[in-house]
């Protein structure tokens, strides 16, 4: 009897090593050390997490075409016209201005000189009488001709624009001119006494009209004739 309850005690013990672990030190029993072992080599090491792939940067040109692209204005849009009142009176003015320079035109270019029938010559080859003009011995008078025949085509050069929508830009202005000022000079050949046909006052009054558009007439033509943007035409 005595021996079984030995037999049985040891039993016990051993099962609660295996099991329970020693409970006097408070170490996992065999068993229990023996599962955790496995449970570790199962699960193993955790992996490694694989590295992002790296985004494929933009080129410096390739940033600034973006950058350019957001700030730049859209291309449907252009320079908002002024104000109708504004452009009236605008039309207004340049269409008194026109008249004013008409008047001074004839004066100048119309107005009979018979003291000059003797020394009036028609003139078809571009450049003969700029090269008379300079060849004068006197500078001033020169500088008289010259400049006398740009200063005339100037203020055409800044109201057409104006007047003519059709015309506001560097060809419309620069074959207005040139028609205006061939008829000029045609009538001043066949009607005008003292007066004669001159190709290069035509090309001097035409750059003067060029220079005035230039420096004041192209950005009143803009301001007066500005197109409205797309989306408002729409």
């Amino acid at each position: 009897m005595a021996s079984a309850v030995s037999r049985l005690r040891t039993t016990r013990a051993e099962k609660n090593d295996g099991t329970n672990g020693d409970k006097e030190t408070g170490r996992p029993g065999a068993l229990t050390r023996a599962a955790r072992a496995v449970g570790v080599r199962r699960a193993g090491p955790a992996p490694a997490a694989k590295p992002a792939p790296a985004k494929k940067g933009r080129t410096g040109r390739t940033a600034r075409a973006d950058r350019t692209a957001r700030t730049a204005r859209p291309s449907g849009t252009e320079r908002r016209p002024l104000p109708l009142p504004l452009r009236i009176l605008a039309m207004l003015f340049a269409f008194a201005a026109m008249v004013a320079f008409a008047v001074v035109l004839a004066r100048l270019t119309l107005d009979p000189s018979p003291a000059s029938v003797s020394i009036a010559h028609t003139n078809l080859h571009p450049g003969e009488s700029l090269k008379i003009y300079l060849d004068q011995p006197a500078l001033r008078d020169a500088v008289k001709q010259i400049g006398g025949n740009i200063v005339l085509g100037i203020p055409f050069g800044i109201i057409v624009p104006v007047l003519v929508p059709r015309a506001r830009g560097f060809f419309g202005v620069l074959l207005l001119t040139a028609f205006v000022m061939l008829m000029v000079e045609t009538a001043q050949g066949l009607l005008v006494e003292g007066r004669a046909f001159d190709v290069d006052d035509v090309i001097l009054n035409t750059s003067g009209a060029l220079i005035g558009w230039l420096l004041v007439g192209r950005r009143l033509g803009r301001a007066v004739h500005a197109r409205k943007p797309k989306k408002q035409r729409a």
